[in-house]
């Protein structure tokens, strides 16, 4: 029987759905727009965003997962039902085979509620595969190679590291810091220093524009616009990329300290193979400039950003979806 099957990188800031033969169909923010009390879906994806901070009181923006992880079941199976939906649509009287992906530190409990919400939101089988093997395979590494790899994949809520051989993880690590805490970050070093509450969005847009890991002599510039803290009236500032730099400097030197409790808990065999192979960079926090000088720079092995990092993830969606039966005996927990 023909089967519709459907990879989704379900992240905490975004979601990445993938359909074999048409690519990235979808790449909408990971929020869902409810009404209250009566809890009605409003919408979903950029819709929801665009909602943020602009909402009367009746309508209220969620963000089901946090820390890469379900914190709202309900929501989240809706917001699966509508991505699910929208990437089969006619063809909706099959349910799809569904890879997920999962953050590599998620408990059986965590796991189960993943699998179920996908089930309940239309699909047929769910197979949940963790982020960092579903990155390195979205970068190009040979994951199956008895000689080791490491990649460090920063989404939205988590940032991963992890040295992979032989088709599975030896060693990783799983922080809670990433791309949400690099924009609260941003937003706390402005209110600090300036005096100016801005949105989330704006922090967003901040770190975007001219998020950087280091300080550099030809430093970028943004204009932006938020509520004077004495005053409450409008106020316009120009940040630049070397405050940013300053701003996250504490939450990137964590990922950096994360990277050496890997090495420390590696084989030194594979550890040698890392040191010559360099570290990949995934995710879409990764795309802050000069991150890969600072890990360079902090740990004294050469680091590099993969292709398009923002789509790793999905991609490896992709790559296991083209060869479901290889990877069913042993990629994918089926449960």
């Amino acid at each position: 029987m023909f089967t519709r099957k459907i990879g989704i990188d379900l992240g905490t800031a975004n979601t990445i759905v993938f359909v074999p033969g048409k690519g990235f169909i979808i790449s909408e923010p990971t929020i869902v727009a409810l009404t209250k009390p009566e809890n009605s879906v409003l919408a979903v994806g950029v819709e929801a965003k665009e909602m943020i901070g602009r909402t009367p009181e009746e309508i209220v923006a969620y963000r089901p997962l946090k820390d890469g992880v379900i914190a709202d079941y309900q929501i989240t199976k809706v917001m699966l039902k509508y991505f699910i939906s929208k990437a089969v649509n006619w063809f909706d009287v099959l349910k799809p085979d569904v890879v997920i992906s999962v953050p590599a530190g998620i408990t059986q409990t965590e796991r189960r509620a993943v699998v179920n919400a996908g089930q309940e939101a239309g699909a047929h089988n769910v197979f949940i595969v963790k982020e960092p093997v579903l990155a390195a395979l979205g970068a190009g590494i040979p994951i199956n190679a008895r000689s080791g790899s490491m990649v460090v994949n920063m989404g939205g809520g988590t940032s991963e590291v992890a040295v992979i051989a032989l088709g599975g993880i030896v060693s990783w690590v799983s922080l809670r810091v990433a791309g949400n805490k690099f924009d609260q970050a941003i937003s706390d070093y402005v209110r600090k220093k300036y005096g100016l509450a801005i949105g989330e969005q704006t922090a967003e847009q901040v770190k975007i524009k001219i998020g950087a890991a280091l300080p550099t002599k030809e430093k970028m510039e943004y204009e932006i616009r938020g509520r004077d803290m004495d005053s409450g009236l409008p106020r316009d500032i120009t940040l630049s990329s070397n405050e940013i730099a300053e701003a996250l400097n504490g939450h990137l030197l964590e990922v950096a300290k994360a990277v050496q409790r890997v090495f420390n808990e590696t084989p030194p065999e594979l550890v040698a193979d890392v040191m010559e192979k360099g570290i990949v960079l995934s995710g879409g926090s990764s795309q802050l400039h000069y991150l890969p000088q600072f890990f360079e720079r902090f740990l004294g092995v050469q680091a590099y950003l993969a292709e398009d990092p923002f789509f790793c993830v999905a991609k490896g969606t992709g790559l296991i979806l083209n060869h479901l039966d290889t990877y069913k005996r042993t990629l994918l927990n089926k449960r």
